[in-house]
């Protein structure tokens, strides 16, 4: 084989051993990724809608553990499994109803680089901190939601725990439950994927050419088995390939759901309407071939915004003209923070201090909160819910 070629094979080698080597770092001492994060009880009241006076009675009357504190008597901050069961015990969980349909969610484009990865891996996150039940599915194969949650797909996933066993020509599956992995937040768990996931896209589209019965099929299949497994989550987040494959058709179909994330570039903006387009007479394709959709809301949401780039503001009012109020009205800012906890194959709610200055990370954090509790309200509408009032607004309302 061509030298040259060769070298293909060797530079991915070394950037596989380099993500390996960049991830033990990371989750050191044991290669796995920790929470550390931890919750002043300020901010945990905030999260749960109550006073602090009302958390420091429960520890006082034995409903709650007594706050953990350091040698010298500091509060250390209360845990995120510390923070669920206070949920529990006071009453605070937004969990659905039994008969709140859970919500899945494609996040999807067919334009890379839109932050579709990084939309998904922060709403799971910001969901988990609110007290929801989330899943998230990997459905992409370059697996950059995967490496997020502390995976290696090349070394820490093979392919029979990803979809491939459940969506193959010759399945091993019956059921996703197989899949279904643990991460370090206790509400959140994960179907991984990792390059090997591709070879459905080759055996489906090899049986579409045969009529597309057997393609339709596994459409449904994934639909039925996400539904299955939705049964134990509030929210099911599918983060699908940047392209126009039988897995993202098969998504597409599965989910009730649709979140576009896009970035505020002219090119970005052309892209994603050439994606609605081509979502439009695919939908329309697949429901005239008896496959349902039915979407409880679909909506935009602008990523990587520059508050100080003209030419951001400029395609934003393009993207508010075009889309009205399907896209969300709160952008998510293009930070130095994000990118750093990147690097660390982290989000953002899993900093246990800022890596930036605290005003960066502040800013960030509160830019993040809104933009994702835009979607949280859309969930929440579709149960006949809204967010619940917090102690303060019901004796204000009182008075």
């Amino acid at each position: 084989m061509n030298t040259v070629v060769n070298q293909i094979g060797d530079l991915a080698g070394a950037g596989e051993r380099m993500i390996e080597r960049l991830r033990r770092k990371a989750f050191l001492p044991e290669s796995r990724k920790g929470l550390n994060v931890r919750l002043g009880i300020a901010e945990a009241a905030q999260l749960l809608g109550c006073s602090t006076n009302r958390i420091r009675m429960a520890e006082e009357d034995g409903r709650l553990p007594a706050a953990p504190a350091s040698e010298t008597g500091r509060r250390l901050g209360y845990t995120i499994p510390e923070l669920l069961h206070m949920r529990a015990v006071l009453g605070a969980s937004p969990a659905r109803a039994p008969l709140d349909v859970p919500a899945i969610i494609a996040v999807q484009n067919f334009k890379g680089g839109v932050g579709k990865s990084t939309v998904t891996t922060h709403l799971a996150h910001y969901l988990a901190v609110q007290g929801y039940r989330v899943l998230v599915v990997d459905c992409d194969s370059q697996a950059t939601t995967t490496t997020l949650f502390g995976f290696n797909p090349h070394f820490n996933v093979t392919r029979e725990e990803t979809l491939y066993p459940y969506l193959s020509i010759e399945p091993t599956q019956a059921d996703l439950s197989y899949a279904v992995k643990q991460t370090p937040w206790p509400n959140v768990d994960l179907i991984a994927s990792n390059l090997e996931l591709f070879d459905v896209e080759y055996e489906l589209a090899a049986a579409g050419s045969d009529g597309g019965s057997v393609l339709a099929a596994r459409f449904r299949k994934l639909k039925n088995g996400l539904a299955e497994l939705a049964r134990d989550y509030d929210v099911v987040l599918l983060d699908p390939p940047p392209a126009l494959g039988t897995i993202s058709l098969a998504v597409m179909q599965a989910a009730n759901a649709l979140l576009v994330p896009l970035a505020a570039t002219t090119p970005d903006f052309c892209s994603t309407v050439q994606f609605l387009s081509m979502m439009d007479q695919v939908l329309h394709q697949l429901m005239g071939a008896g496959i349902a959709i039915d979407y409880q809301f679909v909506r935009l949401i602008c990523s990587k915004f520059d508050a100080n780039d003209p030419s951001h503001a400029m395609v934003r009012a393009i993207m508010e003209q075009s889309f009205g109020p399907a896209l969300l009205p709160v952008s998510i800012l293009d930070s130095a923070e994000i990118s750093h906890a990147a690097m660390r194959m982290m989000t953002i709610y899993e900093l246990d201090k800022p890596i930036g200055t605290p005003r960066t990370h502040k800013r960030c954090r509160a830019n993040l909160d809104e933009a994702m509790q835009q979607v949280e309200q859309l969930v929440r509408q579709g149960w006949g819910r809204v967010a619940p009032a917090s102690e303060e607004a019901v004796i204000h309302a009182a008075a």
